[in-house]
């Protein structure tokens, strides 16, 4: 049975079609063309020898499918290479977005753990010497040492203010006026760069 040539066809009643590939029909393995429709987008399978046969139109025969060009497209080969491209770039988009997805999947957790880091660190200003020496001091002051050091692990860091030049992108001014910070209201942290609280400050 003759090679069917990959490209576009005419249907003797004159529509479109775009061979996309041959095979076998399951049943009994004889050999079909597996076509699209130009106009509509439809699949459609037929068996090989029956497309590659002629009809009767009026009193002529004809074929039923002539041959016009080749895929606009490109070759198979070029267009598997570029399909097989697209495929491996999403794949790549997809480990990407499951990577960011990751990386800041502790936002919301953060916004309801980082008060209690800010209320622990809060209950040890003012003190003088001799509370310093208290028990209770140390045991708090070794649960922040602590948290710090688990904070840091997961890449969350606590934006620089007091002395600061003021940074729109990571401060929000509160009160005060200048170019620098003043006092530090509330403490601001990032997590790999990306702001997820600003620090609230004084300027002065």
């Amino acid at each position: 049975m003759a090679e069917i040539k990959l490209g576009v066809y005419r249907h003797y009643k004159g529509k479109e079609y775009e061979i996309l590939a041959e095979g076998f029909d399951s049943r009994d393995e004889n050999a079909v063309v597996i076509y699209k429709s130009l106009q509509d987008g439809r699949i459609w399978t037929r068996p090989k020898i029956e497309f590659l046969s002629e009809v009767a139109v009026g009193e002529e025969k004809k074929p039923r499918f002539v041959f016009l060009r080749e895929n606009e497209n490109g070759s198979w080969e070029e267009r598997y290479k570029r399909a097989l491209a697209d495929y491996q770039n999403l794949l790549k988009q997809t480990a990407k977005e499951k990577a960011e997805f990751a990386k800041y999947a502790l936002t919301d957790f953060l916004h309801n753990i980082l008060p209690i880091y800010d209320y622990l660190k809060m209950s040890l200003v003012g003190l003088d010497g001799k509370d310093k020496d208290n028990p209770w001091v140390e045991g708090v002051e070794h649960v922040l040492h602590k948290f710090k050091k688990v904070l840091n692990q997961h890449g969350i860091e606590e934006i620089r203010a007091v002395g600061e030049k003021f940074n729109y992108d990571t401060m929000e001014a509160v009160g005060g006026q200048g170019e620098r910070v003043k006092q530090e209201v509330m403490p601001g942290y990032k997590l790999h760069d990306k702001v997820i609280r600003h620090a609230k400050v004084i300027l002065g």
